[in-house]
């Protein structure tokens, strides 16, 4: 995720004061419009979006108004991407933006509906489609996971001192453990990625990228294939995981930006690691717009 190809150069977009802001601005959040309704929603407070299995809860709408009119106190000309009020037209201006924050305010929703704790709410910070700011939020242990442009990744905790984080080792397809949203991939591909699956020591699916992200970012497995692009859901992570010393790029080899809404986002530990599950995925570039 080079920022060679940037229109121009913008100096370092937060100071520490304003990240701090940010980061206390998502705990507010957590606190007043999330943590009160897990495990409490009502079936009025629960919606279906896409199918049964995407839902929206009156804490994702929530929160996304409180974080967004912080944001805008803080930084009035920003682009305000929220999953629950997005457009294309926004997520397309992202290319285009000098300062874009895409927000899910629940990640997880479908855990978090149905009274599960994997869930956290991931806020990104865009320039032209670059992220050079991501944060993930743990709302149950208080831990927010957080990288920028100029500093490694590093997980911030109450009454605990700051801690870097950092991907595994990485290693041969059968050592290798990872996350792919296999319902998330076409059908076609589907049957192929099953039968690759054997190959693997283990894949798993959390239904939350931003768990999945944070596990990947602090070594507990060793990559992640992202589907179903959206800035939301990847742009955080994507810069969290590559500032955690991991490998991050689309599965063509093209540079992630966070405007892009087809083809495959691959995070894994390192270059050759990445190299290796692309050879062994290669297949679902095969009818992918973006190949």
């Amino acid at each position: 995720m080079s920022e060679s190809h940037l229109p121009m150069s913008i100096p370092a977009p937060l100071t520490k004061a304003q990240r701090t802001q940010i980061i206390n601005l998502v705990r507010r959040t957590s606190r007043a419009e999330i943590l009160p309704r897990f495990r409490t929603l009502g079936q009025g407070e629960i919606d279906r979006k896409s199918g049964p299995m995407d839902v929206v809860t009156a804490a994702d709408k929530q929160a996304e108004k409180m974080i967004t009119r912080g944001l805008l106190s803080m930084f009035p000309n920003a682009l305000i991407v929220g999953e629950e009020s997005m457009t294309e037209e926004k997520i397309a201006e992202l290319a285009e933006a000098e300062m874009g924050f895409a927000i899910d305010p629940v990640d997880g929703t479908w855990n978090f509906a149905n009274g599960l704790a994997t869930f956290g709410v991931i806020l990104a910070m865009t320039r032209f489609g670059v992220p050079v700011f991501g944060l993930i939020y743990d709302p149950i242990t208080d831990e927010v996971m957080i990288a920028d442009e100029a500093s490694t990744a590093r997980a911030l905790a109450p009454r605990r001192p700051a801690r870097a984080v950092s991907v595994s080792d990485g290693g041969p397809i059968e050592d290798l453990s990872g996350f792919v949203s296999f319902y998330n991939l076409p059908e076609e591909h589907r049957p192929a990625m099953a039968n690759l699956m054997t190959r693997f020591q283990r894949l798993y699916m959390l239904r939350c990228a931003a768990q999945e992200f944070r596990m990947v970012a602090q070594g507990n497995v060793d990559f992640m294939l992202c589907s179903s692009l959206s800035p939301w859901d990847h742009a955080a992570g994507a810069l969290i995981v590559q500032r955690a010393g991991g490998h991050v790029a689309c599965l063509d080899g093209s540079d992630y930006r966070a405007q892009m809404r087809t083809g495959y986002l691959l995070c894994a530990a390192d270059a050759s690691t990445w190299g290796r599950v692309r050879d062994a995925m290669s297949f679902l570039l095969d009818n992918d717009p973006k190949a």
